[in-house]
């Protein structure tokens, strides 16, 4: 791996200094990012007047879905933004109560996944596109047995991503 401006480096970065950001804000206690992950589907086809031999040529990319998880505290984002999709109370209440199921205008954000070098300093940053939460987890089973963290989830479906180039390189200065 070649760094430009810390040309003495040799380690890549490690991959757990991140923060995730949505509406502006840092979203608190995120302990695991899922890949980001685009597949482009390949189109075989021949001219006619071709030997036996196919080409290939590029077809749809299809970006796969995001996880996030962190540990159950008090809280709110990941069950708010859940709720944008899918609202448990109002879709019960009587017609004259109901408010909403889904919140059309505001169900998708733009988030940006933030990288950090050992140092604590930005080194790389993505864009992730018109993201919806297709699933939400609580909490994960109990086990009075365990010595674990509970931990809750959100499965994030989104339209593409990107690096930010805008983001370079910090200069890691010893001490």
């Amino acid at each position: 791996m070649e760094f430009v401006v810390n040309t003495g480096r040799l380690d890549p970065y490690k991959n757990f200094k991140f923060r995730i950001k949505w509406d502006g804000r840092y979203v608190a206690g995120i302990s695991k990012v899922g890949a980001l992950k685009r597949t482009t589907e390949v189109v075989k086809h021949r001219d006619g007047g071709d030997q036996s031999g196919s080409r290939k040529s590029p077809g749809r990319t299809e970006y796969e879905a995001i996880m996030l998880e962190r540990g159950v505290t008090h809280d709110l984002e990941f069950e708010s933004w859940a709720n944008k999709v899918w609202n448990y109370k109002n879709a019960q209440a009587g017609p004259e109560q109901r408010t909403r199921e889904a919140s059309l205008k505001d169900f998708r954000k733009n988030i940006i996944l933030d990288i950090f070098n050992e140092a604590g300093q930005k080194a790389i940053s993505y864009r992730l596109y018109r993201c919806w939460v297709s699933e939400y987890q609580a909490f994960p089973d109990l086990d009075a047995n365990a010595n674990a963290v509970a931990i809750q989830s959100i499965k994030l479906e989104n339209e593409g991503w990107e690096r930010d180039e805008d983001v370079k390189e910090p200069s890691e200065e010893s001490f």
